[in-house]
């Protein structure tokens, strides 16, 4: 993580899946966070509300394109706040292509680190950036849906969505 500190702001928005809490800094997109989110799964220092903050206000209205079925990536700007291995983690989700899947297996491969399968699912599971840095398209290697900070039932409506969508 960076040594100097960052300012973060929040925008709360609704959406298919719930209320989601959109969360920058001067950099970028910091975090897509769930209704029931644990603070310690994302642990940023947000200073407090600023609906009218540049990449809040267009991160609300690309996920809208998003749920709409008019929208299959997104293009912002992203802060990824993490240890080394969880930013490539992170990435490594940004090149699924929507509306398919890969496991973690297949990611730890992608890194060139195939036997760290369980770190690979401890860092999805620390994904900041939900849905844009889709960790709902990783699936367990029998295929099976398997842990989600929004809940199984978000995960399988994401993954509907995309497979409508496509």
């Amino acid at each position: 993580m960076s040594k100097t500190a960052k300012t973060f702001v929040s925008k709360t928005v609704t959406s298919p899946v719930g209320r989601l809490t959109l969360v920058a800094s001067d950099t970028g997109l910091a975090a897509v966070l769930w209704e029931n989110d644990s603070p310690r799964r994302v642990p940023l220092a947000i200073m407090g509300e600023n609906p009218k903050h540049p990449v809040l206000r267009e991160a609300e209205r690309q996920l809208k394109e998003y749920f709409a079925g008019q929208r299959t990536s997104f293009d912002l700007p992203l802060d990824f706040q993490g240890t080394e291995f969880q930013k490539r983690v992170w990435k490594a989700l940004l090149k699924i292509p929507f509306g398919e899947t890969r496991s973690y297996g297949q990611i730890a491969r992608a890194l060139g680190k195939p036997t760290a399968m369980r770190a690979v699912g401890a860092a999805n599971g620390k994904n900041p950036i939900s849905i844009i840095a889709p960790c709902h398209r990783v699936i367990g290697k029998d295929g099976k849906l398997t842990g989600f900070a929004g809940g199984l039932k978000a995960k399988a409506d994401l993954l509907a969505l995309e497979q409508h969508t496509a």
